[in-house]
């Protein structure tokens, strides 16, 4: 008999729009940002995400390599792609923004959801589609088990208790954000919603396609508070519904 965790991939669907921490209007192509706003300048280029307060985030228009600077012949640290593991539309959080004055070509710097955590890589600004805008942060701390969520504004929207992953398959720390959303059909042990990150476990994860650290319910509330997964993150029905409600695809998810 399989183990229910790997049958979760024939049983999750994908879910168009958002909750209370909407999506903001489309701020024109990633190449026409320069033009239309008017940002602070950060070393490399302007800011294009905040992280706790206003982030950004584009779809990928082409599968162009991304490179560790904002060059052509600069080394290869990834590809984009049109899809995540679980078949739904990719996105990519959006950090800065430069243009190469010998060439006029503008780059956008990007975090990459890809082994290992963390990379970082520059595309030129017509390899994304529009900006979106996405408010606030959800804060995850393992020492505390506890997850919450924050509003632009720094005020607490929702807040429950979680379980992570056991010590010889931890859930991982640093930076990280909301890739989609998605109902669990027929499969309990994963409770009504789930919500894929752009983390991945260091070894193992009871998500499928790769080993994304995803949010989601539980049949077995009663080890929440805990460190009872492969390197997901869990919490009871009640609460992955309610923050499955609010929060938006593209929101900044700290892992501490």
């Amino acid at each position: 008999m399989s183990h229910p965790h790997n049958r979760v991939a024939r049983s999750l669907s994908v879910v168009a729009g958002v909750g209370a921490l909407a999506l903001g209007p489309k701020a024109g192509s990633a190449g026409a940002w320069r033009a239309s706003q008017s940002g602070q300048a950060a070393p490399g280029g302007v800011a294009l995400s905040a992280g706790r307060t206003t982030s950004r985030w584009a779809y990928a228009r082409t599968t162009d390599v991304v490179r560790l600077n904002a060059s052509r012949r600069a080394r290869a640290v990834g590809r984009l792609r049109f899809l995540t593991e679980d078949g739904q539309a990719e996105i990519y959080m959006v950090l800065r923004e430069t243009r190469v004055a010998q060439t006029g070509v503008d780059w956008i710097e990007l975090s990459l959801p890809q082994r290992p955590n963390g990379v970082t890589g520059w595309v030129e600004a017509g390899a994304l589609g529009s900006l979106h805008v996405v408010h606030g942060l959800l804060l995850i701390s393992r020492s505390r088990l506890r997850a919450t969520l924050y509003d632009q504004a720094g005020r607490v929207v929702w807040s429950a208790a979680v379980g992570i992953g056991r010590a010889s398959l931890p859930t991982p720390a640093g930076d990280f954000y909301v890739r989609e959303k998605l109902r669990v059909i027929d499969s309990p042990a994963f409770g009504p919603y789930a919500i894929g990150t752009s983390a991945y476990a260091p070894k193992l994860s009871e998500w499928p396609g790769g080993g994304i650290i995803g949010i989601h319910g539980t049949d077995q509330p009663l080890l929440i508070p805990g460190d009872p997964s492969h390197g997901c993150v869990r919490m009871r029905n009640g609460e992955i519904t309610r923050l499955w409600h609010l929060i938006a695809i593209g929101t900044p998810v700290d892992i501490t």
